[in-house]
This record gives structure tokens, C-alpha cells and sequence, in this order.
């Protein structure tokens, strides 16, 4: 069906005076004796473009065409409407490409967040979810483009896994069998499914990621990873989306430069992109987003040791719900005041005790720390977390057998420590976490478009 954007009509004058098609949902719609108004919608813009319907000339509308969500085709001229400079269409025929009965969720024109999570495959129609995924998108671009410049290769690693990136175990069961009470023994049972092995869907793609980098230097990942997280809080689903770069001749200090000007690069980018979204997001969830993001793409990135911010948040006039010692994992309510309170940036805290990280993490002298780095950014807590991996054999070794982990699973990721092993570097981005930093969106199910929690598949 051909037809123009309403992005460009509404955006661009040389459509002034020429006949156009447009389709769209309609928005908001107001009548009158003489005139009628709607508001119309193709996806492609914030911004609705008015329709302006002349009952004088055009009087046989369909009264389906008023009503809110159905969805048009309107041929009509553009116009300049001088009382506020925005172009609209006077319309010449109108076509109901679908009708929409009165119960259409989206009558009432504020709803609540979480009514609208009840309903994500009609959300996307509202102005907040139209601006958060045209977001999206523009930064996964970005992210893409970022990489693509600096040489980086783009890897797509496997999503069905027979072995735990993380060591954690947290992880969705893959089978083609399901419940049979016949075999006896989980060795059975596993021999007998689609792989002969157990299998899970992957937590990530850094162990392939890293057997691609130690032939191609620098990959990078970017795909949905699952994490069977028994956790209900506003940062957490079980399935997300995963940057992943993994960085051959790289060690800790560099990855730490390379991730700071990706998220520099990438924030500067959306604000230059989504002006109109970015107002938006300001105006309606969170005062000062604007000054924020500019102190993120102005201002240099703290680097504080794991050892110095346990000292700060004990030292701190603040009675925290969760106690803070040395050897424990931050959480939320420390990583925010580390860098609301005490830096008012993002910071980037290293060299984390080893018994809280995971086993491929480059063992530090002191023989208690790792060369691990997390970026935590204010509001939203850790949204990069990343390391020098162990690339000494004995060291890695030592380290899985610590955890308790069975070698047999990870013998190709252990033979890029036997054969011509280099320091190597890489690091994880939460895709929606960057999008709720720099959207203002508090909750991780409203920047992603089916979020998928603990007991929720819809």
C-alpha cells in the first residue's frame, strides 16, 4: 500500500500544498458541527499528525473512521496550520482499513504502567511505548555502529548451551522430553533427549565469545540471553538482550576505556537521534534526564576499588537494609549511593573479592581479589559488568575446581589456555538497562516488548 510517514509530512515543508496518503491508527478524535479533528498515527513518529475533516466537502465519513484505535487511510492535501506552525491534512477521502469496537483498552488517556503490562501486545499503540522502543532501536543501531568502526567482528553465538557461562546454575532446562517417570536416573534421562546431554538455554555468549576473539581480536555479541532468576524486582526478567564484547591483547585498564566511550558514544548518539523522545521522557518520568546524560557524555567516569566503597558505605550516615562487610555482593541501595550520593556520576568499581565473582575472572597478586570491574550508573545500579579473563591454565583450573565445577564441560575453553593463550578482556551491557538509564524508565518490563518474569508468559 503505498503511502507516505507521517514523520515526513509532519516534519518536512516540501509537502506543503501536494496531495498525500497517509495511514494510521486514530488517536484522539474531536467533532463538531461543521469540522471534525483526528489525530493519526503510522509508528513512525512521536508526534500525531492532525487530519482535519470539512464536512462541507466531505460529508459521507464512515463513523467507524472517529472511533479510537481504528486504523485509516487518508488521502488528503497538506496545509500549514499557521496558529501553531505544524503541518496537518485536509482530507478528501477517508478508508476504514479496520474497525475498533468501543471496548479498545486504550480509551482512558493516562493509564497506569502496570495496567498497560496486562496488555503488551497493545501497549506499543500508547505515546510512552511508541517513544521507548523507537529508543531502542536507535541505540541498538548505536551499539552496532560503535563496534563497527573500531574493526570489532559481530559473532552469533549459540543460544542452547551444555555448559554454565556464569557457574551460577540459573538456568532454563532445554529437553525435548519433559516428564517421564521411566528412567530412573538423570544420566538416563539426559542420554536419551534431543542432545544425549543436559542443555540449557545460554546465560550468555562470553565462553564463545572468547574462542572467537582468540582468532578474529575483537568480537562483540549482541543477542537475548536467560537467566532462570527466581527474582521480582525492577531490574530483572529471565530473558534480556546482551552486548557482549570479548577483547584479545586486552587488559583491565583498557577494557574500562573501551567501555566508558561506548557508553558515551552511544548516549550522545540517542540524544542527537530522539530529541523529541527525550523531552518526552523528561517531561514525564524523570526531571533533570537531560542534564544527566549530558554529565555522562562531558564528564570522566570514576574508578573506585571494591575495598574503598565497602569503606565508604561503612562509614556512611546511612542505615542500609542489607549489611555491608568486605567479601559481600553490593547491592542495589549500595551501588545507588556510591554513585547518587558520593560520586554523582557513573563509576566503575574494580577489583571485587574473588569468592563473588565468577570462576573465568583473572586472579589478582593479593590472591583475594579478581580484576573485575562493574559500571554502576546512578538510578538504575550495575548496568556493565565485566573482566581480565584467567588466562593462566593452572589458575583456571584451580579456580573451576574451587566451585565445584566439571571440567569435561569446558575443555574447548580450556584449550585457549594451553594454545598460545594472550590477556584477554571483555565485558557484559544489559541492553534494557542502558535503555531504562537513559529513558527514565524505572521498570525493566516497560523497555522491553514481551518482559518475561516469574510466572508471567504473556
Amino acid at each position: 500500500m503505498k503511502h507516505t510517514d507521517i514523520k515526513d509530512i509532519i516534519e518536512k515543508d516540501g509537502f506543503i500544498g501536494k496531495e498525500v496518503t497517509v495511514c494510521g491508527w486514530v488517536r484522539t478524535a474531536r467533532d463538531s458541527k461543521n469540522v471534525a479533528f483526528l489525530a493519526l498515527n503510522d509508528g513512525s513518529s512521536l508526534n500525531h499528525l492532525q487530519i482535519v475533516i470539512d464536512k462541507a466537502t466531505l460529508s459521507d465519513v464512515d463513523p467507524e473512521a472517529t472511533k479510537l484505535g481504528a486504523s485509516l487511510k487518508v488521502i488528503g492535501t497538506v496545509v500549514k496550520n499557521e496558529r501553531n506552525n505544524t503541518n496537518e491534512v485536509n482530507a478528501k477521502e477517508i478508508i476504514v482499513l479496520g474497525k475498533c469496537p468501543g471496548d479498545y483498552p486504550l480509551q482512558k488517556k493516562f493509564q497506569k504502567l502496570e495496567t498497560l503490562r496486562e496488555m503488551p501486545h497493545i501497549r506499543v499503540r500508547t505515546n510512552t511505548f511508541n517513544a521507548v522502543f523507537r529508543v531502542r532501536s536507535v541505540m541498538a543501531a548505536a551499539i552496532h555502529r560503535f563496534f563497527q568502526e573500531r574493526g570489532y567482528v559481530y559473532i552469533n553465538t549459540p543460544l542452547i548451551t551444555g555448559s554454565d557461562a556464569e557457574g551460577a546454575g540459573e538456568m532454563f532446562q532445554v529437553t525435548t522430553i519433559g516428564f517421564n517417570p521411566e528412567y530412573k536416573t538423570a544420566e538416563e534421562y539426559y542420554s536419551n533427549d534431543f542432545f544425549g546431554k543436559k542443555t540449557s538455554l545460554s546465560v550468555s555468549g562470553q565462553l564463545e565469545g572468547e574462542i572467537a576473539a582468540m582468532g578474529l581480536g575483537k568480537i562483540y555479541t549482541f543477542g537475548p540471553s536467560f537467566r532462570a532468576e527466581n527474582s521480582n524486582t525492577q531490574r530483572h526478567v529471565a530473558e534480556f538482550w546482551h552486548i557482549e564484547p570479548e577483547i584479545a591483547f586486552c587488559e583491565l585498564e583498557d577494557l574500562i576505556e573501551i567501555a566508558e566511550e561506548m557508553i558515551k558514544y552511544v548516549v550522545k548518539d540517542y540524544m542527537e537521534k530522539c530529541p523529541e523522545e527525550l523531552k518526552f521522557f523528561e517531561d514525564r518520568f524523570e526531571k533533570g534526564l537531560t542534564e544527566k546524560l549530558l554529565s555522562v557524555v562531558n564528564s570522566d567516569f570514576a574508578i573506585v576499588d571494591y575495598t574503598d566503597a565497602i569503606d565508604i558505605l561503612q562509614k556512611a550516615d546511612v542505615k542500609f537494609e542489607f549489611p555491608v562487610e568486605w567479601g559481600c555482593d553490593l547491592q542495589s541501595e549500595h551501588e545507588r549511593y556510591i554513585t547518587e550520593v558520593v560520586y554523582k556520576k557513573p563509576v566503575f568499581l574494580i577489583n571485587y573479592p574473588k569468592g563473588i565473582k565468577s570462576f573465568y575472572m583473572k586472579q589478582n597478586p593479593d590472591g583475594k581479589t579478581v580484576a573485575a570491574t562493574d559500571l554502576l550508573v546512578p538510578g538504575v545500579g550495575e548496568i556493565i559488568g565485566g573482566s581480565e579473563r584467567e588466562a593462566d591454565y593452572d589458575k583456571l583450573i584451580a579456580a573451576m575446581k574451587e566451585k565445584g565445577m566439571g571440567l569435561e564441560d569446558y575443555e574447548a575453553y580450556l584449550d585457549l589456555r594451553k594454545y598460545g593463550s594472550v590477556p584477554h578482556s571483555g565485558f557484559g551491557l544489559g541492553f534494557e538497562r542502558i535503555i531504562m538509564y537513559c529513558t527514565g524508565m524505572a521498570n525493566i518490563r516497560d523497555v522491553i516488548l514481551y518482559p518475561r518474569t516469574v510466572g508471567n508468559i504473556k
